[in-house]
């Protein structure tokens, strides 16, 4: 399976809370197939950003239909990969933890920690993998996203303008629910500035794949506890992605600019 007009995907994007499109992607087609791993979280629209080709997969479903412990993460990287992808772009939509994250902000973490259970965590299992004959693969998470695809989505805000944080850790929890006050403790202590519910397993299975990723997080809200806020209101969190994600077309378009291929 191709891109259909045999031109490299320059970039693929996962779209998270509040991110169910790219309004700047045009002349978009809707490709979709049954994975070996089954059906992905929606269509993967394919188009032309400016100059460049991207792609793009709402990854609760563009009716945001699936919560984080029901995403098919393995057939969303699966097919992405088997449309010619070799980068994603996770944004992930997150609570703040720790000062420099707070609401509205947009971070390029650098660390993970996964607290989630129960998730299909790899694609070392089943027919599919026994038929390819590899083996067990036991991949390197030392740095979770790749340094390469950081370094220039960083560039690349520098370039558009846009304020981001470097670095950070990622805490992954099982959602849907958001935390108690105590779990977020729990995270502050173990080292995490953020919160979220689908860094994992999207990165380790990325990195089985071969594929470059980062995250591009942003700021809902203030996480359990953390802040002044007494109660976290979706009305909230809404509207804090919704100041965050406005400023994701520019920096998409200075990222594939510096990524733009020969």
């Amino acid at each position: 399976m191709s891109s259909s007009d045999g031109n490299p995907i320059e970039l693929a994007v996962i779209g998270g809370t509040g991110l169910y499109k790219l309004a700047a992607l045009e002349d978009a087609k809707a490709m979709t197939a049954v994975t070996p791993y089954g059906m992905p979280s929606g269509p993967v629209r394919v188009g032309r950003f400016g100059a460049h080709r991207i792609a793009f997969l709402a990854r609760h479903g563009e009716d945001h239909g699936l919560p984080p412990h029901k995403v098919n993460y393995r057939a969303n990287l699966w097919l992405l990969k088997q449309l010619g992808a070799t980068r994603v772009l996770a944004v992930n939509a997150v609570g703040g933890i720790t000062e420099r994250y707070a609401p509205r902000a947009i971070g390029v973490p650098d660390q993970i920690i996964d607290y989630t259970w129960g998730r299909i965590s790899t694609f070392c299992e089943g027919s599919v993998w026994e038929e390819q004959g590899t083996g067990v693969l036991h991949v390197d998470m030392t740095e979770p996203y790749t340094q390469s695809l950081r370094s220039a989505l960083l560039a690349a805000a520098r370039a558009a303008g846009i304020e981001v944080v470097d670095g950070g850790c990622y805490g992954a929890t099982q959602g849907p629910r958001l935390e108690t006050k105590a779990e977020i403790a729990r995270l502050r202590r173990d080292g995490c500035d953020l919160v979220g519910m689908t860094g994992m397993p999207e990165a380790g299975l990325a990195r089985e794949l071969g594929l470059e990723y980062a995250s591009l997080a942003l700021v809902a809200n203030w996480a359990a506890g953390c802040g002044d806020t007494a109660e976290i209101t979706m009305d909230e969190v809404h509207a804090n992605l919704e100041h965050a994600t406005a400023a994701l077309p520019k920096l998409i378009a200075a990222l594939v600019e510096s990524l733009a291929l020969p």
